[in-house]
């Protein structure tokens, strides 16, 4: 038996089934036709190569041959391989010194830029690495810092210094740091800047009024305001990091061969192992052990960001 009732304004029919109104239905059967595609893609190319990558890191494989099943024996290899921990510990400083340094000179950054005149354009200028493509910043940081680059022919000019070797082996992991700083700051302090101008001129008059310096502002009313856009880009920061390839790859590589193993990241060993450079191993399974070990080991470090950065949401 179908029921009628007024609130208001507003009029809804209720048919007793489920305590679902006939606008409540039609509204969820509306999900349908925009879920399902993008459900079907995310399988077919999320879910999809994600359980096949599972299914292969329990055998060897070298991407023709039949499938060989070999149970834990890839990840228990991976443990005692020095360069996949070598590329473990270097994913783990690439999320957290070079995205303290991104937060870090972002927040700087911001705090500078939207009292400034032209901050939109600046904000762009910020920006511009991020929409070009890494292989070319890549070459572009090359020629920089080159026995006689841009940097060297600086210092010797203001100091008499000899030139330095950056792109030496002992110095190219931090070279790489400090690119990937260079590469990241301009998108996040785009992100942290949409949050901060959200926040209204007069708590930072108040403050000022106050006598509040400008790290108290940036402490009590910047925070606070803009917590849940900073959590979202910590967030995709730490997805983000794992996924860092081109800049590594062309940076540290040559033509024919790929970065030293000393550089590598968890990307860079994936593919290392998958197609590699002049001497490919196409060990699949191995590769695909090692893709599925950082999944995990991210997944939960994603799972502990949130809930350490969780707060309760603050309305102004």
């Amino acid at each position: 038996m179908a029921l009628a009732f007024r609130n208001g304004t507003d009029t809804r029919r209720h048919d007793g089934a489920g305590g679902m109104s006939a606008f409540e239905r039609a509204r969820r059967r509306l999900y349908l036709p925009f879920v399902i595609p993008a459900l079907l893609l995310h399988l077919a190319f999320v879910i999809g190569p994600t359980v096949a990558a599972l299914w292969i890191s329990f055998h060897r494989w070298d991407g023709v041959s039949p499938m060989e099943w070999t149970g834990l024996d890839n990840y228990t290899a991976l443990l005692k391989d020095s360069t996949f921990r070598t590329a473990l510990v270097n994913t783990l400083v690439i999320l957290v010194v070079a995205g303290l340094a991104i937060f870090v000179i972002s927040f700087a950054l911001t705090m500078v830029v939207r009292e400034m005149r032209w901050k939109s354009f600046v904000r762009s200028v910020l920006f511009f690495p991020h929409i070009v493509s890494a292989i070319v910043l890549s070459i572009v940081w090359g020629f920089i810092f080159q026995h006689n680059g841009a940097v060297n022919t600086i210092l010797d000019r203001l100091f008499g210094t000899e030139p330095i070797p950056w792109l030496n082996a002992d110095n190219l992991f931090i070279m790489i740091l400090v690119g990937t700083v260079w590469l990241s700051t301009g998108l996040y302090v785009t992100i942290i800047m949409a949050g901060v101008d959200r926040i209204p001129p007069y708590f930072y008059d108040d403050a000022l009024l106050a006598g509040a310096s400008a790290v108290q502002r940036l402490r009590y009313v910047t925070l606070p305001l803009s917590w849940d856009v900073i959590s979202v880009a910590a967030i995709y920061w730490t997805i983000s990091s794992l996924k860092i390839f081109e800049f590594i790859y062309a940076f540290g590589g040559t033509t024919n061969d790929l970065p030293p193993p000393g550089v590598w990241n968890s990307a860079l060993f994936v593919y290392g192992e998958s197609f590699g450079g002049r001497s490919p191993s196409y060990l699949f399974g191995y590769a695909s052990a090692s893709a599925i070990l950082m999944l995990v080991l991210f997944a939960f470090l994603v799972v502990g960001l949130r809930r350490m950065m969780r707060r309760d949401p603050i309305e102004f």
